[in-house]
């Protein structure tokens, strides 16, 4: 496994033109969703939808605030669940954002590769 980060920016899905700064984000794969600081997120006007639980790394459980916007980096752009990651939590670009972006990692480039999207179609009889 390697380790690489991107600038992730979140713009809120009602009014396009509030988007937040780029912020160096790392890509984890292990993570199912994206964080970023809860303060940037509130900020251009997203708002908590709720709680949720997670188990960190290190096996402990926590519970933060997610909310919904549109995620972007390097040139790919998907809707998402964001967690409002609070003081001391890492900025975090999960696998839930990765595969709405239609890329695969590759950990020794250091880079998004893209993808086909896998579509189920009723096959001819």
């Amino acid at each position: 496994m390697s380790v690489f980060k991107v600038n992730l920016s979140a713009i809120n899905p009602k009014e396009e033109h509030r988007r937040t700064p780029s912020i160096e984000s790392l890509v984890d794969t292990g993570a199912e969703l994206s964080w970023m600081p809860k303060q940037v997120l509130l900020d251009i006007g997203i708002h908590s939808r709720g709680k949720k639980r997670f188990t960190t790394a290190a096996g402990q459980i926590v519970e933060r605030d997610f909310g919904y916007a549109i995620l972007s980096a390097e040139g790919y752009q998907t809707n998402d669940e964001v967690v409002f990651a609070e003081k001391g939590d890492l900025t975090l670009l999960g696998v839930r954002t990765l595969e709405g972006f239609g890329v695969m990692v590759d950990n020794i480039g250091h880079r998004f590769v893209a993808t086909t999207s896998i579509a189920t179609v009723a096959c001819p009889k």
